[in-house]
């Protein structure tokens, strides 16, 4: 249990610094009533039931998502810590979906199969408003998807894709991790 209280903490944490670009009590309590919240909550709940092999609570939390949430997170569905549905309104995910830490998705967003093949999300990934990622794709880590764009081809890592199919409009270099010199 503790280790899904961490869980749904991190996502918090990473929502607070993604709105309030601070992860202070104020900023936990504020995310706590926003919308997206919830749904992440009642995500976490569903894999966690999941994991222990409680199919009737794992359906249940699943259904109150949709219904109070109007959020569809499929069954089996696995992203990392730090998942966060900046809106959750009209998100729907397939359940044989693979994410990795820090994913942030924006509303009406569908990562969805396509012949019983399902994306797979990198870690530090932005999907933005509307966007579709469809199919037996991966998105590699650091990359951002555009509000609208429709992905059918993968996404090279550290890379940003709009348009409808997605295509390549920047490239950045990974970030750097910062080193202390010694004094």
């Amino acid at each position: 249990m503790t280790s899904l209280f961490r869980l749904i903490a991190s996502d918090l944490r990473a929502k607070a610094a993604w709105s309030y670009e601070n992860t202070g009590r104020a900023a936990i309590v504020k995310v706590l009533l926003t919308d997206g919240t919830p749904a992440m909550i009642w995500y976490r709940l569903m894999q966690w039931a999941r994991r222990w092999r409680l199919a009737p609570l794992e359906m249940l939390f699943n259904r109150i998502n949709t219904i109070c949430c109007d959020c569809i997170i499929g069954r089996g569905a696995e992203f990392g810590p730090g998942f966060v549905l900046i809106h959750s309104i009209g998100v729907v995910i397939n359940g044989t979906v693979r994410g990795g830490a820090n994913v942030k998705i924006e509303h009406q967003v569908t990562i969805g199969a396509e012949r019983r093949q399902s994306p797979v999300i990198g870690s530090d990934v932005f999907i933005g408003a509307g966007a579709k990622i469809i199919g037996s794709v991966t998105v590699g880590d650091g990359a951002r998807v555009g509000a609208n764009a429709v992905v059918v081809h993968d996404v090279p890592p550290h890379t940003t894709v709009v348009g409808i199919p997605a295509k390549v409009v920047r490239t950045q270099a990974p970030a750097q991790p910062q080193t202390q010199a010694n004094s």
